[in-house]
Order: C-alpha cells, then sequence, then structure tokens
C-alpha cells in the first residue's frame, strides 16, 4: 500500500490518494481517494502525476472542507461516493455540512454507498481492503478507516490534539468513547489524520494530553 498525501483548501485539510504499488509502479492504476479537500482540478491533477486513476472516494465525514468539490470530482472521475450513513445527508445540504457558516460554495452530492461499523472498503482493483470503524464525536457518522499498520482518522485524532467538538453535531462524550478506542490499537500504527502531520498511536497515547486519562 501506498499512500500520497496531499493538503489542500482553505483549512489545510488532508485528503489521501492510497494505492497497492509493486516497487514505484501503481498496480493497478486505481486508488482510493479518502475525503476531497481542495478542487477536483488539483486532485486530478494530483492523481495524474502519480500516474493512477480515482476508482473509489471515501469520505471520513461530511463537513465541507472534506467534501469541498465532490460533486465536480464526482462526475469527472466516475467514481462511487462513500460516506457513514449519519453524515450523508450532508453533502447535499450546505448548512449541515458548514458550508453556510463558514462561506463555502457547495454543489449537493449524492452517496452511492453508506458506511457503517464492520464495513470495509477495498482499493479498486485490489484484494486489499481497510476496515470502517465509526468514530462519532467530531460529527455522528464520523468513521475512521483501519488497514494492516494504518489508520486514516479524518477529524477524530490529530498529532497532539483531536477534532473539535463543538461544531454542530459534535459530542464531548463519543469523542472520547472513539479516542479510546484508537488508543488501544497497535502503537505502531501509522494514523493519517484530516489535518496536520502524520503521527502513530503509540506516539499519541505517549504524549496527546487529550489521550492521557483514558
Amino acid at each position: 500500500m501506498k499512500v500520497e498525501t496531499l493538503t489542500l483548501g482553505a483549512l489545510a485539510t488532508n485528503c489521501y490518494l492510497v494505492s497497492a504499488h509493486e516497487g514505484d509502479v501503481p498496480l493497478p492504476r486505481k486508488a482510493l481517494l479518502i475525503d476531497a479537500a481542495g478542487t477536483a482540478r488539483e486532485i486530478v491533477g494530483a492523481a495524474d502525476r502519480h500516474g493512477l486513476e480515482i476508482g473509489l472516494i471515501v469520505a471520513t465525514h461530511g463537513h465541507t472542507d472534506h467534501i469541498e468539490d465532490l460533486a465536480k470530482l464526482k462526475r469527472e472521475t466516475g467514481a462511487p461516493v462513500a460516506i457513514h450513513e449519519l453524515d450523508a445527508p450532508m453533502l447535499s445540504d450546505a448548512m449541515l455540512s458548514g458550508a453556510a457558516m463558514f462561506g463555502f460554495a457547495q454543489e449537493g452530492a449524492s452517496a452511492d454507498r453508506v458506511l457503517d461499523e464492520g464495513d470495509s472498503v477495498t482499493i479498486p482493483g485490489t484484494e486489499i481492503t481497510l476496515s470502517v470503524l465509526h468514530t462519532p464525536g467530531h460529527s455522528p457518522g464520523s468513521i475512521s478507516l483501519l488497514g494492516s499498520g494504518v489508520l486514516f482518522a479524518g477529524d477524530c485524532l490529530f498529532a497532539g490534539g483531536i477534532g473539535r467538538i463543538d461544531l454542530p453535531g459534535g459530542d464531548e462524550r463519543a469523542m472520547m468513547k472513539s479516542l479510546s478506542r484508537l488508543a488501544r490499537l497497535e502503537p505502531g500504527t501509522a494514523v493519517y489524520p484530516g489535518h496536520g502531520p502524520a503521527t502513530t498511536v503509540g506516539a499519541e497515547v505517549a504524549g496527546n494530553p487529550w489521550l492521557a486519562h483514558l
């Protein structure tokens, strides 16, 4: 598995192109896109530079900075969109997604697949799967994606911090439960968050103040 990190948009949101590689060559030339920050042009351009085609888009949650140009990206790539069922309404509602609050334009999109705890998503054209963990707190339908030695945490867990819980739909109790769950993963698990640098579960258990008393 290879992970290409793109940090895009006004809120410096991370999105990830995840693909299977043999050496430096992507095999097949398909990628899973986790979150869709920035513009469709930026994301498709990055995929092209890496010799990839986007075959599936998964949103870790429905906030505007993670679905910024999703409708156009879906049209241009033909890739289906998957999101947790509780956040799916945000794709077509600028009030629910926060786009109206932050002054962002939002073209409505729709989910092709709704996800829940225990589901899995597959890197297109491969047998590599990521398990869906329902990790609410930042939003009701926030998910994390867990693979072999890797976690895409969305806006649940950051390096040295956590996602906001003061936005509509935020829930401190749910967030602490989600963090407690992630803290029990293998310490060496690489964590790719929705904002900021990558980290590991072990580093966060040792140094993240939000995890200190879990």
